[in-house]
């Protein structure tokens, strides 16, 4: 691996030495304002060129072939290719160099693999695809004991920023009742700041994965990345998980 710009994440997690895994920032590209500069989505109206540029950067920093997806806010979890673009929100691989790959800008990025270094994946959770499950349907993936999986949760919305309404909360209670912790009554009646990070390790602790590092971020706060509460016209940076040889 080349080194990449000096702000991009490397999760700080237990992972085996070959598992390899990435998020991007805003630095390191050559898009133009609101894009600027690391676009990585080719959905956001951004100019085409930039954002090929900006991905062929990304290839030649990480050494890796991504498999992008056309993300919907679904369970749909493919086996990662990087030879065409699928619809589904998550994706898994046991290809070494295949990278599995999601597109965020306030939404949940999840990282996982197994303790083994075997097989990695990597799943897009917004607030619908957190409900729906799938997370779950990721971990389905998986042949393996649950406590032999382990999760980095990337950058998204922080709980000072993420104001949702009571429906939302009463969405996730329905499923697990003790998720009521996750949710604080916002300034505005009838609504609630979600911690989204809390939620995903509920879930996650529900189907016995409790090995879930990262967290603490912001995307609305933190200038480093791009968020659509923030400026719904942005970019998408990307979170990045693989398998070296």
């Amino acid at each position: 691996m080349t080194h990449e710009p000096h702000d991009w994440l490397i999760p700080d997690w237990p992972a085996p030495s070959r598992v390899r895994a990435c998020t991007t920032t805003r630095s390191g590209g050559i898009s133009v304002a609101p894009f600027d500069t690391l676009n990585l989505g080719d959905h956001v109206e951004d100019d085409p060129q930039h954002v090929g540029v900006n991905r062929q950067r990304l290839v030649s920093q990480l050494g890796c072939q991504p498999a992008w997806l056309r993300q919907v806010h679904g369970i749909v979890v493919a086996q990662a290719d990087p030879e065409q673009v699928v619809e589904a929100d998550a994706s898994w691989t046991d290809r070494s160099g295949v990278a599995c790959t999601v597109m965020t800008a306030d939404c949940l990025p999840a990282l996982f693999c197994d303790r083994a270094g075997t097989r990695v994946a990597a799943a897009h959770a917004g607030w619908r695809g957190l409900a729906a499950g799938v997370l779950e349907a990721t971990l389905d993936t998986f042949e393996c004991a649950a406590e032999d999986i382990l999760v980095w949760l990337g950058p998204a919305i922080g709980p000072q920023a993420f104001e949702v309404g009571a429906e939302v909360r009463d969405v996730f209670l329905a499923q697990h009742p003790h998720a009521a912790h996750a949710f604080v009554p916002s300034a505005n009646a009838g609504r609630f700041m979600a911690d989204i990070y809390q939620l995903a390790r509920i879930r996650l602790a529900a189907r016995g994965v409790t090995a879930v590092y990262g967290g603490g971020f912001c995307t609305y706060t933190d200038p480093r990345f791009f968020s659509y509460r923030r400026a719904p016209r942005t970019g998408r940076f990307a979170s990045l998980i693989w398998l070296a040889d």
